[in-house]
Parts: structure tokens; C-alpha cells; sequence
């Protein structure tokens, strides 16, 4: 039986992240990756949480609440794009993981995407966020309107990190339409 992209990003991050860690979901969607991180960082740690859209920010309020790991999880409405303005001074350089999920919210408007230009930015502030050892999650859809203009400028931007960082493809060979998974270890 093959393994849901999902779970292989969660078991990575999982490798990365501790009881009392700072970490960011860029893009919640409807929670699942904000509930798992809550679980990894325990009460001692903190989630910050990005979605542009309010159904995103209503159902992972509902899943965090339903979990009891709220308490530990700042959801932000905004663009992953504004991230560093948006977070705390200071934390720069202290951030476990990040984690992406890119395309569209599954049961949203499918007309809202994630869009190469936001995401590079978000990207970039990834890689200033992370501490050395900090990994980046890329779980990128690319069947969405202009999912293969944001694969492209991924993979051009990962080789462009490989002097700071050095990242894998998970499942190289897969279907031109398939999702891809990407990870980035800071060094």
C-alpha cells in the first residue's frame, strides 16, 4: 500500500520538531497540519498559523478546539507572503519547521489558490525563520490553475537554496499532474 504524500511530510517534520519549538503552518487550510503541529510542540510551544481565507481560520478553530490544542496556536488571516511582518520580532533563526501545503482549501472556492509569486516570498522568509537543522515542508499540487507555474519556480528556487540548505524530492518519477513532495534542511 503506498503512503499518503501527508503522512511522509508529517513523519519528516516529526524528525525535526520538539515539545516547546516554534513552528508555522504557511498555509492551514482546514487544520490537519495546524492540529499535528500543536500536538508536536506540546503546551511549552507555539503554532503560527497562516490562510487568507475565513473558512480556513473557522475550521481550524473548530479542530483545534475539538483537539484541546488551541491554546498553543495563533491563527493569522493573511497572506504566507507577509509572514515576517506578521510574526513576533525575535524569532528569526528560531524556528523548527515550516510546512506548506500548496493549492487549493479542500471544500473551498477552488478559484483561491496559492500563487508562485506569494509562495517565493513565503519561502524566502522560510529560510531567514528556520534555525540551522529547521527543515522546510513542500507538499506542492501542481493540478490546480497555475500549479505548474509554482512547481517551476519551486524547484528553481530549491537548486538556488542548495547553498544554504539541502533539500530532496520524495517521490521523483511521479505523474505529471501528481503532487510532489519537497523537504529543505537549513544548514
Amino acid at each position: 500500500m503506498t503512503r499518503r504524500l501527508t503522512e511522509i511530510a508529517h513523519e519528516l517534520v516529526a524528525g525535526h520538531v520538539h515539545a516547546g519549538d516554534i513552528v508555522i503552518d504557511a498555509t492551514m487550510g482546514n487544520g490537519h497540519d495546524t492540529l499535528f503541529l500543536a500536538q508536536l510542540v506540546g503546551e511549552t510551544g507555539h503554532v503560527y498559523a497562516f490562510d487568507v481565507q475565513q473558512q480556513a481560520i473557522d475550521q481550524t478553530r473548530g479542530r483545534l478546539d475539538t483537539h484541546g490544542a488551541a491554546k498553543q496556536v495563533t491563527l493569522i488571516r493573511g497572506n504566507h507572503a507577509d509572514m515576517l511582518g506578521r510574526l513576533p520580532v525575535g524569532i528569526a533563526g528560531s524556528v523548527a519547521a515550516v510546512i506548506f501545503n500548496l493549492g487549493y482549501l479542500p471544500g473551498g472556492d477552488k478559484s483561491v489558490t496559492t500563487m508562485a509569486e506569494s509562495t517565493l516570498l513565503a519561502l524566502d522568509a522560510s529560510l531567514e525563520l528556520i534555525r540551522s537543522g529547521g527543515l522546510i515542508s513542500l507538499l506542492v499540487y501542481v493540478g490546480h490553475a497555475g500549479g505548474i507555474e509554482e512547481h517551476q519556480v519551486i524547484t528553481e528556487w530549491l537548486e538556488k537554496a542548495g547553498s544554504r540548505a539541502r533539500w530532496k524530492h520524495h517521490n521523483p518519477g511521479c505523474a505529471a499532474h501528481a503532487p510532489r513532495l519537497y523537504t529543505l534542511v537549513r544548514s
